[in-house]
C-alpha cells in the first residue's frame, strides 16, 4: 500500500475499533488509537507475514507488550484475514478468545502479553532464536511509555545491545499519558532518547501518527548495523477520537451513545477528506 491508502486504512481501523469497544462496553480507547497508524504501516506496508500461514517460518514477528491496547490489533488481524471479522462481535464476552489482552490462541498473535514489561524480553529471545536459525526476520515490539517504569524493560534493553540484535525493533508509543496521569508526573522518563542510547540502542524519533514518517524510518532498518533499533514515536493519546484526545481518563473507557456518534462522525469526515 502507498501512503494515502495506509492513511485511509488507519481511519477504517479506528472506526472498526471504536465500534467494537462501544458494542462490547469495554476497552482501552486511548492507547489503542494512539498506535493505530504504526500498526497499519507495519502490517499493511512493511512486515513479511501471511494470514494464510500465520506460523510461516520466515515471518517477521510483532509483539504487543502494552497488551491492554489490543483492540486495534485484533481489528487489523481480522481485516487481513487471520480470522473471521464477525468474531470481533465477541470481544470481551464470556468464552471468547478475543479477551482484553493478546491471546496466542488467536492466529497472528505470537505471545500472550499484558503484564507490562515482559514484551521486550520475549522479543530479545525471538531475535536470538531467529539469528541461531539463520533467519533474517525482524522482531517488532510495541511498548507503552508508562510501561518503561518496569525494570525488566531495561534488563532486556541491556541484553539486546550486548548481543547486537539489529533485527530487533523496539517501538515506544510516546503519548505522554498513562492511567494515573502524565508519565512525567508518575515516573519521569525524559530524556528518553538519551536513556535508550546509553543502553546501546540506535534511536530515531518520529511523529508516530504520521504514516509518511513511520514508513521512512522503517525503510532505514537496521538504523545501525550491530545495534538494536528504538523508534521513539510521539503520538496523541486517543488519536482521532475528538472528545478524548490527550485526556488521561480515556486511557480506559467506553463512549456513551452521544460520544460514539460524535467520534464516528469525525472519523467519517476524515475518511471523506482523504478521498478528495
Amino acid at each position: 500500500m502507498q501512503t494515502k491508502e495506509l492513511e485511509k486504512k488507519a481511519v477504517e481501523i479506528r472506526k472498526k475499533t471504536l465500534k467494537m469497544i462501544f458494542e462490547a462496553k469495554a476497552g482501552h480507547l486511548g492507547g489503542t488509537m494512539s498506535m493505530a497508524d504504526i500498526l497499519v504501516t507495519l502490517f499493511y506496508g512493511r512486515m513479511n507475514h501471511d494470514p494464510k500461514n500465520p506460523r510461516m517460518r520466515t515471518r517477521d514477528r510483532f509483539i504487543l507488550s502494552k497488551g491492554h491496547s489490543v483492540e486495534s490489533y485484533y481489528n487489523v488481524l481480522a481485516d487481513m484475514g487471520y480470522f473471521d471479522p464477525k468474531e470481533l462481535e465477541q470481544f470481551s464476552r464470556y468464552g471468547s478468545r478475543l479477551i482484553g489482552h493478546p491471546n496466542n490462541k488467536v492466529p497472528g498473535i505470537e505471545v500472550c502479553s499484558g503484564a507490562l514489561g515482559h514484551g521486550l524480553s520475549c522479543g530479545v529471545g525471538m531475535a536470538l532464536g531467529c539469528r541461531m536459525d539463520g533467519l533474517s526476520s525482524y522482531i517488532y515490539v510495541m511498548m507503552g511509555d508508562g510501561e518503561l517504569a518496569e525494570g525488566s524493560v531495561w534488563e532486556a534493553a541491556m541484553a539486546a545491545a550486548h548481543y547486537g540484535l539489529d533485527h530487533l525493533v523496539g517501538i515506544v508509543d510516546r503519548n505522554m499519558l498513562q492511567i494515573s496521569g502524565t508519565t512525567e508526573e508518575v515516573m519521569r522518563l525524559e530524556n528518553l532518547a538519551e536513556k535508550w542510547e546509553a543502553f546501546g540502542w540506535k534511536v530515531a524519533e518520529i511523529d508516530g501518527n504520521r504514516i509518511e514518517d513511520i514508513r521512512k524510518v522503517l525503510d532505514k532498518l537496521p538504523l545501525e548495523k550491530g545495534k538494536p533499533n528504538l523508534i521513539l514515536a510521539h503520538t496523541v493519546k486517543a488519536k482521532g477520537i475528538c472528545f478524548a484526545e490527550n485526556i488521561a481518563k480515556w486511557h480506559h473507557g467506553v463512549p456513551n451513545e452521544e460520544q460514539y456518534a460524535e467520534a464516528l462522525k469525525a472519523l467519517e469526515e476524515e475518511e471523506r477528506r482523504l478521498k478528495e
